[in-house]
């Protein structure tokens, strides 16, 4: 999780997460921890220890001799519930009036689609748009037979195919908080908090191939930023051009 400890890179202080008690979390209530004595228990302390060393390429590296389902599971879960966190800090200001659309920028607009009441690309205020996602992702992940939660079960044969979907969709949110709430996630503290919660986003989804780089363009200059930041040499290959202008259908 990024809001953990960084060890004795990173200390963190009262009034550094004050923003988290300004703006208490409304509308989704994060999923139970990790059961105490599993697999994915263990999984979630090897990251936290590993976020802890500062080092986001380590971070988010499969640990030795485990089974990358297992990883990409609790990863989606820890994801996930920081996505939750950030969401809540912008809720109040997601007017149906200021935000009619889900969109990143003048370029990207993004429809909604789900295997239910929307069935074909729809356009939806962006509060709505985001409370769909998340409600979304709540049910896969709460889904057993899809997020198995004992280790006598056995992931399903789309499972990558379902966590690749839920990235591209979480990413969505962090192209329209940077683009549309940047003033004020940087007036309440919150800026160093949701770059590292990116950060580690982006280097994870980069590891395991989770999302194109044509989903990535609306943010890639940022994207470019934080691996030149981390490998000067790396950041080569870490965007491609964006498009002069794109929609989006969920998929």
């Amino acid at each position: 999780s990024c809001m953990l400890s960084r060890g004795a890179l990173f200390r963190p202080t009262p009034s550094m997460f004050s923003f988290l008690r300004k703006k208490p979390k409304k509308t989704f209530r994060p999923l139970k921890a990790h059961k105490e004595g599993t697999k994915r228990a263990e999984l979630h302390a090897i990251a936290r220890r590993t976020l802890g060393s500062g080092d986001m390429a380590a971070a988010v590296e499969l640990p030795e001799g485990e089974d990358e389902n297992e990883w990409l599971a609790m990863q989606t879960h820890d994801f996930y519930q920081e996505t939750l966190i950030l969401f809540s800090l912008i809720e109040d200001n997601l007017t149906e009036e200021a935000f009619p659309s889900m969109t990143a920028g003048p370029k990207y607009e993004y429809f909604w689609q789900d295997e239910t009441e929307y069935k074909t690309p729809t356009q939806l205020p962006a509060k709505k748009y985001i409370q769909r996602l998340l409600a979304w992702v709540d049910e896969y992940l709460s889904d057993a037979s899809v997020f198995p939660t004992d280790s006598d079960m056995v992931f399903p044969d789309n499972f990558r195919s379902v966590v690749q979907r839920i990235f591209r969709r979480l990413f969505r949110i962090y192209a329209h908080i940077y683009y549309h709430h940047w003033d004020s996630i940087r007036s309440m503290g919150a800026d160093a908090h949701l770059n590292t919660c990116f950060k580690h986003f982006i280097f994870f989804v980069r590891r395991f191939d989770l999302i194109s780089s044509e989903e990535l363009a609306p943010l890639d200059e940022l994207i470019a930023s934080f691996l030149a930041d981390h490998d000067a040499s790396g950041a080569a290959g870490s965007g491609g051009a964006a498009a002069a202008g794109a929609s989006a259908a969920d998929s």
